[in-house]
């Protein structure tokens, strides 16, 4: 499993989109798990408490890890953004493969199309990431992009070379085992 953490509109959905599409290019079973999806359809009775939150990643790891026991790679994109709860998850999964998408807080503010910033900023939302609840960045990300300074394909030919390097990919449009 691919796992795109970062604060909210780091480009964790863009760049997930992008691998789930170049994936199925090379012939693999893809799903993309994308966390306003998943909040909408399966875990729409969690708040954004940590616990909450925490049982969310939890959710979510355990449906990847059922896609993948059925050959299918799965590629999540949810801020998680508690160190403990994605350590979890990657104990969970021999496959794992974190994708730190980094984004400063000011670019993540401006592209912010839902206002949610502006909202939390101004105390209106409650417990949120990187306003008045805390991001905890990654401490061995197999890969780092940094969507606010680099282009979207450029981001996502950095997680493609991490997953080639793990062995995730085979060689010039073969396909390879989804293994680690």
């Amino acid at each position: 499993m691919v796992w795109l953490t970062g604060l909210p509109s780091a480009g964790k959905t863009t760049l997930a989109r992008l691998l789930g599409d170049e994936l199925r290019g090379r012939g693999r079973a893809v799903e993309v798990l994308d966390g306003d999806e998943v909040r909408r359809h399966l875990t729409s009775g969690l708040g954004f408490s940590k616990a909450d939150r925490d049982e969310n990643v939890r959710r979510v790891a355990w449906v990847a890890g059922l896609l993948a026991r059925h050959g299918v790679v799965a590629v999540v994109a949810m801020i998680s953004p508690y160190r403990a709860a994605r350590d979890e998850a990657r104990a969970a999964s021999p496959d794992f493969v974190e994708v730190h998408v980094d984004c400063a807080a000011e670019e993540c503010i401006r592209r912010d199309v839902k206002g949610l910033y502006r909202r939390a900023l101004a105390g209106e939302i409650a417990n949120f990431t990187g306003v008045s609840d805390p991001y905890e960045p990654p401490l061995r990300a197999e890969v780092t992009v940094r969507t606010d300074g680099e282009s979207p394909a450029r981001s996502l030919g950095r997680i493609l070379d991490a997953l080639e390097e793990r062995g995730c990919l085979g060689a010039a449009g073969t396909v390879a085992p989804w293994t680690s």
